[in-house]
């Protein structure tokens, strides 16, 4: 059996499969969108009458390999990852993800997993490689059953920033100005948040707190964390969900790492843990009867045992000898990590940027907001070196390889820092820095086995052609500042 047809004839997936067409009929659903995520976190995909559902949710669709990559051409022309004598991926529905766009009820989306094709000379069937999405769940798995069901759970902070539309379509500031925690301010932006809030619950966020950041239009808006794949799902989703409501009110949604210098930049901390059992519970998001989504849209893991917590024996303060292991494993690793949560030449404006709390050296403490990664709370890490162009299924992936590492070789973290790291340093501190541009990132992802290991085979190859091709691209080019700075140096 391929693992294409495992993935089809899985345990249960037969009724979820009933249940979404009962869902199509009751909600009146004519299209879907069947979508997987590419090497950058766009949603790519195809639209299909619902018709059709029982064939797709079987068969799988067609759509070639350069997909995952955005159908993308480099600065020579050559296609990223597969050229076009290659063949089609098998995009297969994960039923459990089915939900009904809330701004138009006609439409419906289902996030896919992808392999590769049947008719393949080599591994017909097999999982595509390039698929970040099936990486993760994969990892993820394989973490799981190492460590004896222990699991990784995570939450997101996506800072974005609404931005007012120019004549020419092109953004013209702001929409609020920066005022960081201000009420007034965020009032300004209250039909579109209330409407991302409104669209999100009936997609399955669980929304919790929300504010006004401290850049021009910028807010945070939150939902509960979970398993790291239905994480990444919601970031996707909230991602669509803003283009959507953007639409609605002539506005931006940037996701942009820095469209602004001199204030906060957009980042997206990643906060994590890891558990060991819980349950599934339904989350009432909506009334129960007009959830336009299949109940695992709503599910979210509860309860069970945090092992991240201090343990009081050992001090009452640090966390438990597993979560220093892991926090190891993150200061051994960050630099290549930061070519995963960094993962575009702007995000290093934010780290150049100095002043707005960006971290930019490797080191760890608690509520100490100038290292790459900060206890939160307690039994619970921060990692701070990510901005929210993120890819969160790659980003999942890397910090469950690292912590891999850390537990495995038991590596010590060191002790916290308490002070401000700058000046530890002026008082002698010697703290290893991140990389400071996409192209360093890129040098200490390769020396990396370990968070290589989280883009496996195909996918490692297709993100580093797009991202030595993005950093070549911006090496190629004069910029406004290269014309200010030099067209009059000589006479």
């Amino acid at each position: 059996m391929t693992e294409l047809e495992a993935h089809v004839s899985a345990p249960g997936r037969d009724g979820l499969v009933e249940e979404v067409r009962k869902k199509i009929d009751e909600l009146g659903i004519t299209y879907i969108y069947y979508q997987f995520i590419s090497v950058t976190g766009r949603i790519v995909g195809k639209g299909i009458p619902a018709d059709h559902w029982e064939a797709m949710a079987e068969r799988g669709f067609q759509l070639v390999y350069g997909s995952t990559a955005n159908l993308f051409v480099d600065r020579h022309g050559q296609y990223i990852g597969y050229g076009p004598e290659s063949s089609e991926l098998v995009g297969i529905p994960d039923p459990e993800t089915f939900c009904q766009l809330p701004w138009d009820k006609r439409v419906a989306r289902v996030f896919c997993t992808c392999f590769r094709n049947r008719e393949e000379q080599v591994d017909p069937g097999g999982h595509l490689s390039s698929d970040c999405r099936g990486n993760l769940r994969i990892i993820h798995d394989a973490f799981k059953s190492k460590y004896d069901g222990l699991h990784l759970r995570i939450g997101t902070e996506p800072e974005m920033m609404w931005l007012k539309k120019g004549e020419d379509g092109l953004p013209d500031g702001g929409f609020s100005k920066p005022n960081c925690y201000h009420i007034d301010q965020f009032e300004s932006l209250r039909p579109v948040f209330m409407r991302v809030i409104e669209y999100s619950q009936a997609m399955g966020l669980d929304m919790i707190q929300g504010d006004h950041e401290d850049a021009p239009g910028q807010l945070e808006l939150n939902w509960t964390y979970d398993d790291p794949l239905r994480n990444s799902d919601r970031l996707a989703t909230y991602r669509q969900i803003c283009a959507q409501v953007a639409r609605e009110n002539n506005l931006i949604a940037c996701f942009m790492c820095k469209p602004f210098m001199g204030v906060s930049a957009n980042g997206c901390h990643h906060n994590m843990s890891l558990w060991r059992g819980g349950e599934e519970v339904l989350v009432n998001t909506a009334h129960a009867d007009q959830r336009p989504g299949v109940d695992g849209v709503y599910m979210h893991l509860k309860g069970g045992e945090n092992t991240f917590l201090p343990v009081p024996e050992l001090d009452k303060r640090k966390p438990g000898p597993l979560g220093l292991q892991c926090i190891g494993g993150v200061m051994e690793h960050v630099g290549a990590l930061t070519a995963l949560g960094s993962s575009t030449v702007n995000s290093y404006r934010r780290l150049w940027d100095t002043g707005f709390w960006a971290p930019v050296f490797a080191d760890w403490g608690y509520q100490n907001r100038t290292c790459a990664l900060r206890i939160s709370a307690p039994g619970r890490f921060e990692y701070r070196s990510v901005d929210s162009m993120v890819n969160p299924y790659l980003m999942a992936a890397g910090l469950l390889k690292v912590f891999d590492d850390g537990i495995t070789r038991d590596l010590d973290p060191g002790e916290p820092e308490e002070r401000n790291i700058y000046e530890a340093m002026e008082a002698g501190k010697q703290v290893t820095k991140l990389p400071m541009s996409l192209g360093e990132a890129l040098d200490r992802l390769d020396a990396d086995e370990v968070v290589k290991a989280a883009l496996p085979d195909e996918m490692y190859r297709v993100f580093t052609h797009y991202k030595r091709d993005e950093w070549e691209r911006y090496n190629a080019t004069v910029t406004e500042w290269d014309l200010q700075t030099y067209w009059d140096c000589l006479p």
